[in-house]
């Protein structure tokens, strides 16, 4: 899959605007088109037009409440985006997490921020981008207030070693060789506090030989490009990928997910929401269901 078509779903908040400079280091990379969108809910003032300035009550027309809407998405984009990579903004009706997932069908990276306007949701699980990570059968590019993706140098690339957490190397591998930047692949030994020390090292040294001969199978020709990295932690996966992502000045943090639902994930979360919800990296999700692409 050849990252072209990027979706950028906007909210007008001064943090969702950083979404639109992180979709536009992947239309350089990759050539792409970037598509800014809002989604509205109609005749009501919970996504009212008092915060586009409109003055349009929700008596009016709804084709003058979505030029208004499309003339923002425009005036947003063109101020910070080169004009270039920029089409025509999309805008969807209803609630915003599921109107971004179904009109990304069409689309081959979603790039949003994490909170915007329901900024408090996210201590919640329910802000809009976590929804999405958990939705979206497209890849995700999540950016953070204190994110630093320009110059893409350094990537991290986290497997457990199973099939699905193999689905989000190809893309990893599709970045780092249009950027020349470098991955670190990460496996997170989990260790109790019963384990003898020299069964911990045992266990890394196989675990490290594992991870040398993945490196050569997946990424073949640009292999030297790839470190393989084990650590051995007593802490959660998403603790532990924290850690590292925070010792590294890395750029990128790429990782599989299943969609979740129910309580497992309300109660404790996926290890990818946890991480979106708590690092400042960029973070690209991949869901390994995705079949159409």
């Amino acid at each position: 899959m050849k990252i072209v078509k990027i979706l950028v779903p906007l909210d007008f908040s001064e943090l969702s605007k950083k979404a639109l400079k992180a979709a536009e280091v992947f239309a350089q990379l990759f050539e792409g088109t970037i598509t800014p969108f809002h989604a509205y809910i109609p005749l009501t003032d919970l996504d009212g037009f008092h915060y586009l300035g409109s003055g349009v009550t929700t008596q009016d027309n709804l084709v003058n409440v979505e030029k208004i809407i499309q003339n923002r998405l425009k005036e947003e984009a063109v101020e910070l985006v080169d004009a270039r990579f920029l089409t025509e903004g999309h805008i969807g009706i209803g609630n915003p997490a599921h109107a971004i997932v179904e009109a990304a069908k069409d689309f081959d990276l979603i790039v949003m921020s994490t909170h915007g306007r329901t900024g408090f949701t996210r201590l919640l699980l329910g802000s809009v981008a976590e929804k999405v990570l958990r939705l979206s059968h497209t890849p995700v590019l999540i950016v953070e207030e204190g994110s630093e993706l320009s110059p893409v140098k350094k990537i991290l690339l986290t497997t457990d070693f199973s099939e699905n957490s193999y689905e989000a190397f190809d893309i990893a591998k599709k970045i780092a060789q249009a950027a020349k930047a470098e991955i670190d692949l990460l496996h997170i030994s989990r260790v109790n506090d019963q384990e003898a020390i020299n069964k911990v090292k045992i266990t890394e040294d196989v675990r490290m030989k594992s991870l040398e001969k993945l490196v050569i199978k997946k990424f073949g020709d640009m292999k030297d490009s790839v470190r393989p990295v084990v650590v051995s932690s007593k802490k959660s996966s998403h603790e532990a990928i924290l850690e590292v992502t925070q010792k590294n000045n890395y750029n990128l943090l790429v990782m599989a997910t299943i969609g979740r639902t129910g309580l497992d994930y309300l109660m404790m979360g996926s290890t990818a929401s946890n991480v979106v919800r708590h690092v400042e990296t960029a973070v690209l999700s991949v869901n390994p269901v995705r079949t159409d692409k």
